[in-house]
């Protein structure tokens, strides 16, 4: 099975962390992954995004051209992306900062007010785990542990970031279940 996931949003989000933790998680699971970031201006406020997949099988190309699954943390990136997602797909928003209603019913939405969550641990840069936390709560993908070593290795030496971000998985996690 492939699963093919695009995360969008402004530079400074977490966008490209959360792709390359998901990513680096499924390769520990010994499952086949890509992730192909784009940036460059983005990162001073426009729209950064990237493409993960996730497969059992060998993966052809890395770009995306309709994902089963769509993060988007702010309004541009769920304008540009939204069009592209799945019938039947995954849309999981950032409802802090995106307000509009979703008009499309062939999609499985959940909406993640992720400044608020992020509040409650007290940091805002926390908002991509908390997502990435709903996101395993939501799906199969990868294991909640095989997160938790990717973000270790990602973060290797910052133990305060590292229990910082495991709260913030947990956090997204227990959203969705109460919701």
């Amino acid at each position: 099975m492939k699963t093919q996931i695009i995360v969008a949003g402004f530079g400074g989000q977490g966008v490209l962390t959360l792709g390359v933790i998901l990513a680096n998680a499924a390769v520990l699971e010994d499952k086949n992954a890509t992730w192909l970031p784009s940036y460059g201006p983005e990162m001073r406020g426009g729209t950064a995004n990237c493409h993960v997949i996730i497969s059992e099988e060998d993966i052809g190309s890395a770009v995306i051209s309709q994902p089963d699954i769509l993060i988007a943390f702010n309004h541009p990136s769920l304008e540009k992306f939204l069009p592209r997602l799945k019938k039947n797909g995954l849309l999981i928003i950032n409802s802090s900062l995106i307000k509009e209603e979703i008009i499309r019913k062939d999609i499985k939405l959940v909406s993640l007010p992720l400044v608020e969550l992020a509040a409650k641990i007290q940091n805002q840069k926390t908002i991509n785990i908390i997502a990435m936390g709903a996101l395993l709560e939501l799906t199969e993908l990868v294991k909640t542990s095989s997160v938790v070593d990717s973000i270790k290795q990602n973060f290797k030496d910052k133990q305060d970031i590292i229990e910082l971000n495991k709260k913030a998985l947990e956090l997204g996690r227990e959203h969705v279940k109460k919701n």
